[in-house]
């Protein structure tokens, strides 16, 4: 069983995009890839389209019983479109089942143009992370995105700065998303920990503690640190302590 979707505005790409035998047949510039899946760049009237291909779900019962990472990636890239989240724009996706199992997927985003992430930035020392208002116009964004999913009871999981796009235009970008999902109790208030704790990972050695400050009091949505807050970012701070 196959199921696959082009959007309808993408509908002259169909020999291309229309479905998985020619997606997985399609070559181009490959960007990574690991032992379940693989991303190649194609660019076809000028602009640009990553191609990710699932071969594979995981080992054991993952294929027939696990949740599916290529579905989950496509799922929750158009929530983050419902919020009102800046994001890869879904071309294609779909995947296909042989005998009850997983056997390949595919999902398929338009190209973000002029963008890079703020993890390859902070590793190249980008001049623009020591730009003071830059990097506050970054932090409102993260701020209220991060909020937002928060807000929704769902947690990326992977909120690295690997997966978050900036443009020439100062414009932030939620990617990469595969792994989050909706919790409660406890496990969404452990999780939104686990998110904060991967932000702070790279801005304790990029960012002053002022600015890591004002982040949270971004996404805090208080003028000033109380008790709670207070608890949460010990927690934030420790969460690491001893795995890096």
């Amino acid at each position: 069983m196959a199921s696959w979707h082009l959007e309808p505005s993408y509908q002259h790409l169909a020999a291309d995009f229309g479905d998985l035998d020619a997606v997985f047949a399609l070559t181009g510039e490959r960007m990574t890839r690991d032992p379940i899946s693989e991303v190649i760049r194609i660019e076809r009237d000028g602009v640009s389209y990553y191609v990710k291909r699932y071969r594979s779900a995981g080992k054991g019962l993952r294929p027939y019983l696990g949740r599916l990472r290529v579905r989950s990636e496509w799922q929750n890239l158009k929530r983050f479109a419902e919020w009102g989240l800046p994001t890869a724009e879904v071309v294609a996706r779909g995947y296909e089942r042989r005998n009850g199992a997983f056997f390949r997927g595919a999902m398929i985003t338009r190209e973000l143009p002029n963008t890079d992430d703020l993890g390859r930035m902070a590793k190249k020392g980008d001049v623009r992370l020591q730009d003071a208002a830059w990097v506050d116009g970054i932090s409102r964004q993260l701020a209220h995105g991060t909020r937002v999913m928060h807000d929704h009871s769902f947690t990326h999981n992977d909120l690295k700065w690997r997966n978050l796009l900036v443009d020439d235009q100062a414009k932030l970008f939620f990617i990469d998303c595969p792994n989050g999902a909706f919790w409660r109790g406890f496990v969404l208030r452990y999780r939104i920990i686990k998110d904060l704790a991967c932000l702070d990972k790279v801005a304790k050695y990029k960012l002053s503690n002022t600015q890591r400050l004002r982040f949270y009091l971004q996404y805090s949505g208080h003028a000033r640190l109380n008790q709670a807050d207070k608890k949460q970012i010990r927690k934030i701070v420790k969460f690491f302590e001893g795995r890096e």
